[in-house]
């Protein structure tokens, strides 16, 4: 009989602010501060989306952007990220990290780092009031300029080692060369954070390569592209660094057409580490327990291949060594119960 995956420990690191957002709480919420919704956001939820195209993907832009619109309060804010953590407790989620690019909240909540100091003070209320670790991974959108990075990249250096452990690099690969924002993540690494740009999910190898040779990867949002690329699969294998993979958006924004066609399975019989994420469950329609249970229903791994799944999640994150101890740990008792 096959062990339950919901209380399977997981760290969960690949995850979006507002794509976070309960699908319930983004309907109050808009309700409550009478910002309209489109039907793809009400009554056809999950949305239809396919990303592959730049008419896609600006319509799941858009669609991201009205979510984020509905976030007019600090109390809005604390809400999210409590819930978030609930959510992530409810699927054996003991650790997460949670990306935010502050300069898209600026407006409504007073600039920058007053947006930044609100997510880690909600982020230390909601580890409270759940017992799940969270960790920020403060963001650069890549469709704005380099500079615009390198002051979030200060940003996060301001708070590294307080509740900042990372520094991403997010939206459309096709309009923004990694290449551009080698400055910001030298910042960013000389302050001890975590390298974990996204690539290889609209864009092939390459853009993997380039994460890698001029961003110092540590982690890569998605690059499942990598199986297309022998050599480049062995060379991030060989490092150790860990793919966020997330079956479910990859087959939500185009990337795949089936969860079968994702290589989940390639990549960890390449010796790759791969860490399950949901990336944005507020418009795919799913969390990280359904990347677990497609694991076992797709792609055939039994109950100890999906402990190792679990272990590399942990193995892949910035939480601290006790946290990491405890939930490698609580990963053999799942096995041997």
């Amino acid at each position: 009989m096959s062990r339950p995956l919901a209380v399977l420990p997981k760290a969960h690191l690949h995850l979006h602010f507002t794509g976070s957002m309960r699908h319930a709480t983004l309907v109050e919420l808009a309700r409550a501060h009478g910002v309209h919704l489109p039907d793809a956001l009400v009554r056809d939820w999950p949305p239809r989306l396919r990303a592959t195209d730049e008419r896609g993907w600006f319509r799941f832009q858009r669609l991201y952007d009205v979510a984020r619109s509905v976030l007019r309060t600090e109390d809005d804010v604390r809400r999210l990220l409590r819930e978030t953590a609930e959510d992530e407790r409810a699927e054996g989620s003991q650790w997460l990290e949670i990306q935010v690019d502050p300069s898209g909240y600026a407006t409504m909540f007073g600039g920058i780092t007053n947006m930044l100091e609100l997510v880690l003070d909600a982020a230390r209320a909601a580890t409270e009031a759940t017992g799940v670790g969270i960790g920020v991974i403060v963001a650069a959108n890549r469709t704005k300029h380099p500079l615009d990075a390198k002051t979030l990249a200060r940003l996060a250096r301001q708070y590294a080692g307080k509740g900042v452990c990372g520094f991403g690099l997010s939206n459309d690969e096709r309009r923004g060369r990694a290449r551009d924002f080698e400055g910001a993540f030298r910042i960013a690494r000389r302050a001890g954070l975590l390298s974990d740009p996204h690539g290889g999910e609209l864009m092939g190898p390459q853009s993997v390569r380039e994460c890698l040779d001029t961003l110092g990867a540590d982690r890569i949002g998605h690059g499942v592209r990598s199986a297309d690329d022998p050599g480049l699969l062995e060379r991030v294998a060989r490092d150790g660094v860990t793919l966020e993979v997330c079956p479910a958006s990859n087959v939500s924004l185009g990337v795949a057409e089936s969860a079968g066609d994702v290589p989940v399975r390639r990549l960890v019989e390449s010796g790759a580490q791969i860490a399950l994420g949901a990336d944005d469950p507020l418009l795919f329609g799913s969390r990280l327990l359904r990347q677990y249970e497609l694991c076992r229903e797709v792609y055939g791994f039994d109950d100890a291949e999906i402990a190792e799944l679990a272990r590399m999640s942990v193995r892949g994150s910035a939480a601290p060594d006790d946290v990491r101890k405890r939930m490698l740990a609580d990963i053999d008792d799942w096995l041997g119960g």
